[in-house]
């Protein structure tokens, strides 16, 4: 019961977290939801960073995989809205937005996973 609790509470923290910069970024570009792509990439750097803390220099934070991990970062990114997105640009004829949204979420995620657990790395030995 605890652990379903810290993952509610990090996983509200990491919707709110979404909701607001997607709100203040989205507006940006009409065609190009910019907000959801920054979301999704900070939460990739978040789970990169805490991820590496957590596992190799936190051995009794058993709280905080939870809160983190899950909750946090499961609540801040967001594929359902990443998916619905796509969708919407395929079905206006934004093809060349679709695809490009796609392959630039896929590979700017991955990048700011591995430059989270870089960062961790250098931050914290």
């Amino acid at each position: 019961m605890k652990e379903i609790l810290l993952i509610f509470c990090g996983g509200g923290l990491g919707s709110l977290c979404r909701f607001f910069v997607s709100k203040w970024l989205n507006p940006v570009f009409k065609i190009y939801p910019l907000g959801t792509l920054t979301a999704n990439f900070l939460s990739c750097i978040v789970l990169g960073l805490v991820a590496y803390i957590l596992l190799s220099k936190i051995h009794a934070g058993d709280w905080l995989r939870p809160v983190f991990l899950v909750g946090f970062c499961g609540g801040f990114s967001t594929f359902s809205t990443f998916s619905n997105e796509i969708l919407i640009m395929l079905r206006e004829g934004n093809w060349q937005y679709g695809i490009f949204y796609i392959l630039s979420s896929i590979i700017i995620s991955i990048l700011a996973l591995l430059g989270g657990g870089w960062l961790g790395k250098v931050l914290f030995n």
